[in-house]
């Protein structure tokens, strides 16, 4: 089933999870043990990220260095189907351009119908380690827009080569991101809408938001988007603040601000346990703040932390 029409159909606002794929070595019980305490909740759908590839050297027998490419979080798609077979729930895998062919993207959309997945998030992904700037795969999609172009040319039945007969057409609803801060390469915030709305023109049918701590920023942004004339559902991602070294981390990898009270009430903390402690009040207390507003999904970033998310959602439900 498609997002847009789990949104369309629900009754309240519903919840969703982000999950990351397991390291490399690890199997799919890995992914059900996260899950499992979630399902409870009973969750619309199941984001999966999908991670570029990165580039190592390894020390050679002779001494030099051989340039070999790693994926560290490999199994996507893999997990998609596993989490449709065994949860009954819709996944909705990431699509990123950054280390990918637009022939590889093609191939793993073909794959995503064939196990009968309806959804995509399609994102331009981040510069690689050793990259100041992005810089797409050659033969790849530079920007989203880009890779949300050549999904909807699938859903039209459009593919790269040309001699494809009778050519069957895809049917994926398809996400992109939002930024209630704005994307830290975007000069300001009215271009950065811009950009988006030229996604939603395009065939983008849903806005997930980057996290946020302050709620008003969501409310500003949204309020924004529909002035720009973005009329489609906005989900707010939401993600719990575990750890002091987030303090430094989020703002700086993220560009997102954390509000005054949410860092003077961290900054008292002495241990991890008690940061965790405020962190899930905060994030209850903006999912409470959300939900009455009439947010059309609470989509949370699990990342490792369902049990911090369990105890938030168990209080919403």
């Amino acid at each position: 089933m498609k997002v847009i029409d789990h949104i369309n159909q629900a009754k309240d606002t519903l919840i969703s999870f982000e999950i990351l794929p397991p390291l490399k070595g690890k199997g799919i019980s890995a992914i059900y043990n996260h899950l499992d305490p979630l399902m409870e909740f009973k969750p619309a759908f199941i984001n999966v990220t999908y991670h570029r590839s990165e580039t190592m050297f390894k020390k050679q027998a002779d001494g030099t260095f051989n340039k070999i490419e790693v994926r560290k979080r490999p199994g996507t798609v893999g997990i998609c189907a596993a989490i449709m077979q065994h949860y009954n729930v819709d996944p909705v895998p990431h699509l990123i351009c950054g280390g990918f062919t637009k022939e590889e993207t093609e191939n793993a959309l073909i794959d995503l119908a064939f196990l009968g997945i309806d959804n995509v998030l399609v994102l331009r992904g981040d510069a690689a380690k050793n990259e100041t700037f992005f810089e797409p795969e050659p033969g790849g999609n530079r920007y989203a827009i880009d890779l949300l172009k050549q999904v909807m040319d699938l859903n039209h039945g459009i593919y790269l080569e040309e001699e494809v007969k009778d050519p069957g057409k895809a049917t994926f609803c398809i996400g992109v991101a939002g930024y209630p801060e704005k994307h830290f390469e975007a000069p300001n915030k009215a271009t950065d809408i811009a950009y988006l709305k030229a996604k939603v023109d395009a065939g983008a049918e849903y806005v997930v938001t980057q996290m946020f701590f302050d709620n008003q920023k969501y409310f500003e942004f949204v309020q924004n988007c529909r002035m720009a004339g973005i009329q489609v559902p906005i989900i707010p991602g939401l993600k719990p603040i575990t750890n002091k070294k987030q303090m430094t981390i989020l703002p700086r990898i993220f560009n997102v601000d954390l509000p005054d009270q949410l860092a003077t009430e961290i900054m008292k903390c002495k241990t991890d346990v008690e940061v965790e402690q405020v962190g899930t009040a905060w994030l209850l207390q903006q999912s409470r703040e959300l939900k009455k507003a009439g947010v059309p999904v609470l989509h949370y970033y699990t990342l490792g932390k369902p049990k911090v998310i369990w105890n938030v959602v168990k209080e919403l439900v």
